[in-house]
């Protein structure tokens, strides 16, 4: 008699009846399921109109996006794949095999519907009494846009290769002027030439009406953005607010260049995602403003944001280099010289912080995979609803 076990791989029946047998009651996909099953999903189903044939369930391709999305995983080719493969996807679609295109158009098309969803499991959770709300962590990142760096224009450029097509086109006529043979394959290059060049003049006009500098062809509303080094990188600023208890509980994707501006509006998203103002808000140097400070101070809002040089002071354990003039820079700094403030603000490291480092590192949230800022938002709101289900699934298991 054999010691070993039967081994059997092209027997017809691999599985129990059961999906929980397999993978045990406590699986995340279960979970998802719970939370899709509380949210109220009129809002994708209104985007969808009477007319065209049968369509999936807004349930299930929300479902399977998280669960992609907790996993890491970005790319509708690869969830396409994973229906297959992977058990806990099968369960999520109910067994259905959803190709690539639907899962990308369920992607882009619901922007209002995502966040509502983000604000229902906030509200859920709230109830659930899940969400400290009495001090959050505001911070931003640069994620990489789905763009070329070398598909840019700017005026010179445009210029140059305006001066660089008409030279060829010139030296290509001149060829099939000179050319006794069947000149038919110098006609069509021309002809692509001609072509573009006559694109130029609405590039031109593109980037004029831009405002900018420099203009993505490829995605026409990333930008280039500042990093750290003196770096640029051609994408998009992502913008968190984070409780105490690492919940996401504001987001959005912005195009500013800087951070200055954007403070406040990150404090309205909380207050309307929650249904009332954070008691304490942590920020670093890159909010900082006057004008910020003075409406924290109306708002009754506790806020730790320091300038640049105290910044530095409070990082380096060096002195202030310059001299705070208004009052409410005054008072920042003297908040912050304190025991008590030196140890608000470190906490905002340990906050949010780490929050960007899983869904940067862990979720591979360094590149969006659609272009235009209404498709990122929503990837990034996906992003972050599934950041804020594996976080509560782990808080119920703690």
């Amino acid at each position: 008699m054999s010691r070993f076990k039967l081994y059997s791989p092209d027997q017809a029946y691999l599985l129990p009846p059961s999906v929980r047998d397999e993978l045990g009651s406590d699986h995340l996909c279960f979970f998802i399921r719970e939370v899709i099953e509380r949210l109220d999903m009129k809002v994708f189903e209104q985007s969808y109109s009477a007319e065209g044939g049968e369509l999936y369930a807004p349930q299930l391709m929300l479902g399977v996006w998280l669960y992609a999305y907790a996993l890491g995983i970005t790319s509708a080719r690869l969830v396409e794949r994973r229906l297959v493969e992977d058990l806990a996807f099968r369960y999520l679609a109910g067994g259905a095999r959803i190709d690539n295109w639907a899962l990308s158009a369920f992607r882009r098309r619901h922007n209002r519907a995502l966040n509502d969803a983000f604000t229902q499991v906030l509200e859920w959770a709230q109830s659930q009494g899940m969400v400290k709300l009495g001090r959050v962590a505001i911070d931003s990142t640069r994620i990489q846009a789905n763009a070329s760096r070398d598909r840019v224009d700017s005026e010179q450029a445009l210029r140059d290769t305006r001066a660089r097509l008409r030279r060829q086109v010139r030296a290509w006529q001149k060829a099939a002027d000179h050319d006794d043979q069947e000149p038919g394959g110098l006609e069509v290059a021309i002809g692509e030439l001609n072509q573009a060049l006559a694109e130029m003049p609405r590039r031109l006009e593109r980037l004029k009406k831009s405002g900018l500098k420099k203009l993505s062809r490829t995605d026409e509303d990333a930008r280039f953005l500042r990093q750290r080094g003196d770096k640029f990188l051609l994408g998009y600023s992502a913008e968190i607010a984070v409780s105490d208890d690492h919940l996401i509980v504001a987001q959005r994707v912005t195009q500013n260049v800087t951070d200055n501006d954007s403070l406040q509006p990150m404090l309205d998203e909380v207050e309307q995602r929650c249904g009332a103002p954070p008691r304490q808000a942590l920020a670093d140097s890159g909010f900082f403003s006057i004008d910020n400070l003075n409406h924290m101070e109306q708002r009754d809002i506790d806020a730790y944001v320091p300038d640049s040089n105290m910044a530095r002071a409070l990082n380096l354990g060096t002195p202030c280099r310059t001299r705070a003039c208004a009052p409410a820079h005054r008072r920042m700094r003297a908040k912050l010289r304190s025991p008590a403030g030196q140890a608000a603000y470190a906490r905002r490291k340990a906050v949010v912080e780490p929050v960007f480092g899983v869904l940067k590192q862990q979720r591979g949230i360094r590149q969006f995979r659609t272009r235009g800022l209404n498709n990122v938002a929503n990837e990034f709101t996906l992003a972050t609803l599934a950041f804020n289900i594996t976080r509560l699934h782990a808080l119920r298991a703690a």
